[in-house]
């Protein structure tokens, strides 16, 4: 009998944490999914993401992405009968049509214009073929490695090698942050663009239905083909905290991305290491008027941190013994690692906190008078 208790009070202490699990990490239909911090690029959830799908019009991020490094927003654009021809998604563009980059660019990401695609990348690629090779390079450069491009808009009929991975385009996504002008045309919901030749304006209206239902969602862009099935890039801010959600062959694309935004903002909350300006150390000066600089963090440092990872958050420190003066006030000195235990979490560069100048001859002399007169006059 007593055998018989303590089986069952181990089965029930299984069974539990099962559950508990179960609770904290959400389980979800996508084949593939993350939630990535925009900050720090900590993955927060993931579920298969390192697997190369496909990704339909989710592509598009990448086509802005290079259309803001590589264009002008007031650039103006001659569409071509190819791009007018382009099927699916559309903001109706007409051969021989007139309009300006940014019309392009809202019509790009609101409506999900493949038309629009094709006239961006003719225009800053010269074809549609170099502009792909600049978006492979971009991913590369970006760090996405199991990222293909063939098209610029993600129509992928009889294509076979058009794919990304739900960490990839976490990361892409991340890096088009660093724009002010990608935060703005994914967060827009709504958007009236010239429409040549008509006496109306297009009228557009962001399919990212996460915009209006979602608290602080502001991004970023929808994608379906009968290939890739129902994709999204989600992007959602909290107390000062922006998660980036990816999920890729999601049926219940809405539920699924919320489901897994939710877990990360329950769980993970805002846990400040560093401040900005905060003394790091001193470091030793060579042949400067002062033998030290104060060397402090160049911003403020807040990660995403469970509650009780807190306890493990620990800096390793990378800097020189010593620099050679000048050193100006700013100037980059060495930088810091913030860890949870051993995952590296992300670096923060450390600064001099004022100028010091280099010694000179007169300088010298005045320090060895002063010696002089010290050794002479030792009280």
């Amino acid at each position: 009998m007593k055998k018989f208790v303590l089986y069952l009070f181990i089965l029930l202490y299984f069974m539990s944490s099962v559950k508990v699990y179960a609770e904290s990490y959400p389980s979800i239909s996508a084949k593939a999914a993350i939630v990535m911090d925009q900050e720090t690029g900590r993955v927060l959830y993931e579920k298969n993401p390192h697997e190369k799908l496909p990704m339909a019009s989710t592509t598009k991020i990448m086509t802005l992405l290079v259309a803001l490094e590589k264009g002008n927003l007031n650039d103006i654009v001659t569409v071509s009968k190819r791009a007018a021809s382009v099927g699916g998604s559309s903001i109706w563009l007409s051969p021989g049509e007139k309009i300006d980059m940014e019309s392009l660019l809202y019509g790009l990401m609101l409506n999900s214009g493949n038309d629009a695609a094709t006239a961006i990348a003719e225009h800053i690629g010269g074809s549609v073929e170099n502009f792909i090779e600049i978006m492979n390079q971009k991913a590369r450069e970006i760090g996405a490695y199991n990222t293909h491009f063939v098209t610029p808009s993600g129509l992928d009929i009889g294509i076979d090698d058009h794919y990304t991975t739900a960490y990839d385009l976490a990361l892409i996504t991340r890096y088009a942050f660093r724009y002010p002008k990608f935060a703005e045309i994914v967060s827009t919901k709504e958007k009236t663009i010239p429409w040549e030749g008509r006496e109306w304006d297009r009228y557009l209206r962001n399919k990212n239905k996460l915009l209006w239902i979602y608290e602080g969602a502001d991004g970023v862009k929808t994608g379906f083909t009968n290939k890739a099935g129902r994709c999204l890039v989600s992007s959602a801010s909290r107390e000062g905290r922006r998660f980036i959600a990816v999920v890729l062959n999601s049926p219940p694309m809405w539920e699924d991305s919320m489901k897994i935004l939710d877990y990360a903002f329950s769980k993970y909350k805002p846990y400040k290491v560093l401040e900005k300006g905060e003394l790091i150390k001193k470091i030793k000066v060579e042949g400067g008027k002062e033998n030290s600089v104060s060397v402090v963090s160049e911003r403020e440092c807040i990660i995403p941190a469970l509650e009780d990872e807190k306890q493990d958050v620990n800096l390793e420190f990378h800097f020189p013994k010593s620099v050679k003066a000048p050193v100006e006030k700013g100037e980059k000195i060495g930088y810091v690692t913030v860890k949870i235990g051993e995952e590296k979490i992300c670096d923060v560069n450390c600064v001099a906190l004022k100028k010091v100048e280099q010694e000179d001859f007169g300088y010298n002399f005045q320090k060895i008078i002063k010696n002089w007169l010290k050794v002479l006059n030792p009280s």
